[in-house]
């Protein structure tokens, strides 16, 4: 594989045991995904597609094959190896927000290292912000502020670790679709500032920000397409 990529998954196999029946999720995926790549990974219900972002996120480990993330290979790490490797490599959006109510805007963007003040967490924090268009609204609680707003707090919080990749899962399905668009320029200007972007959706509007998708049906890769993507505004991050 090219040294070139960031992901390098090697016939990538998941399965799940209940009681003395085994169930195949994943199949035996290979594929590359470079750096600075922007993909969609699309498929039907029960497909493997968020089985799979789990095991690019870190969150699962493989059954079987192999996972070289970033020039390491995260096959067989234990879950506190794992976790060390999100903290340095990966920025999540969820679908559910997950933001905490009674803090701010900012304070709802975490930074937790050893050895890192409070004033600078704060500082990254703010910086977030700013990335995302937030920064005039950083003290605003998060029942204060609106769904494309509250969106852009989960992304600034991703945003916040510098990851080199940001995984997305369903990142506008809560919302409306002129908030949707909004969002997708966001991540569209993401990308366009250096990051590794893979998000899953199943929605073809969505998906067509992205410049490669990647299809899954039954645990395997049912197509792996290159098109042009829609291109960010003008102002990038």
């Amino acid at each position: 594989m090219h040294t070139t990529a960031i992901i390098q998954l090697e016939k990538i196999e998941k399965s799940y045991y209940m009681g003395n029946h085994t169930i195949p999720v994943l199949k035996g995926i290979s594929m590359e995904i470079q750096r600075n790549e922007y993909v969609a990974l699309m498929g039907p219900s029960g497909s493997g597609k968020s089985t799979l972002m789990n095991i690019l996120g870190c969150l699962d480990s493989p059954t079987g094959g192999k996972y070289i993330l970033n020039s390491q290979d995260v096959s067989q790490m234990s879950d506190d190896e794992l976790a060390q490797v999100r903290n340095n490599e990966i920025g999540f959006v969820f679908q559910q927000f997950n933001l905490l109510p009674r803090l701010s805007a900012a304070e709802n963007v975490p930074l937790v290292y050893a050895g890192v003040s409070k004033k600078e967490r704060m500082e990254r924090a703010l910086e977030a912000l700013r990335k995302v268009g937030l920064a005039d609204r950083s003290h605003h609680k998060s029942n204060e502020l609106s769904g494309g707003q509250i969106q852009r707090v989960a992304i600034a919080r991703a945003l916040v670790n510098n990851p080199s990749i940001l995984l997305a899962d369903e990142p506008t399905g809560n919302l409306d679709s002129k908030t949707s668009v909004e969002v997708m320029e966001l991540f569209a200007n993401i990308h366009a500032a250096g990051n590794t972007v893979v998000l899953v959706t199943h929605e073809e509007d969505i998906a067509a920000y992205a410049h490669r998708v990647v299809r899954l049906r039954d645990g395997l890769v049912e197509s792996d397409t290159t098109r042009p993507y829609k291109a960010a505004p003008a102002e990038s991050l």
